[in-house]
């Protein structure tokens, strides 16, 4: 597995860089086959708290967390703590539904123990569906009515580009925009 590491606002001590491979390269036992897509991690200090973001791209799937704490090795641990999760769910997903096609060897190494995992086994249930006019607009103007509504985040036609676009306001206070790929 392949780490690539880098501080905003923060020096990556040896120490440090050590215990985050340390942690991560623990991950490895979940996959069949090493990993060969390079792990981003980002260290950085976000008012006043220790924060770790990680990505992890896989075939079909990118994997992501981040975690603030007042002490950056508890950001580490409970951030590989939130991989585990993730990369438990996404194996149960994968592994049945190559299980229900048949065929294809799993992604994931496969339990020698019969071990359930209760949280991965929840299915999303869906509570409201909300259909409305996408009026066209640009970036500014939907921004504005981000805010009126109090929302976090607005679904719009972009004027500009004539697709449909997202404004969300991220959690540094500032904004963000989605759009899709040409």
């Amino acid at each position: 597995m392949m780490i690539s590491i880098r501080g905003e606002h923060l020096e990556v001590t040896e120490a440090l860089r050590d215990y985050v491979e340390k942690k991560l390269n623990r991950l490895e036992r979940y996959f069949e086959a090493p990993l060969t897509s390079d792990v981003q991690v980002k260290l950085s200090v976000v008012k006043g708290l220790q924060a770790i973001e990680v990505s992890i791209p896989l075939t079909g799937v990118l994997l992501r967390a981040e975690v603030r704490n007042s002490d950056m090795y508890a950001s580490i641990d409970l951030v590989v703590d939130k991989l585990e999760r993730q990369i438990r769910k996404h194996k149960t997903r994968t592994n049945r539904k190559i299980r229900q096609e048949g065929g294809k060897r799993d992604l994931f190494k496969v339990e020698t123990s019969p071990v359930t995992y209760a949280e991965e086994e929840e299915d999303f249930e869906l509570v409201r569906n909300k259909r409305f006019a996408l009026k066209p607009m640009d970036v500014e103007e939907a921004i504005l009515q981000m805010n009126l509504v109090g929302h976090n985040f607005f679904v719009f036609s972009n004027m500009e580009t004539d697709t449909v676009n997202v404004v969300y306001k991220r959690d540094d206070g500032k904004y963000g925009l989605i759009e899709p790929a040409m």
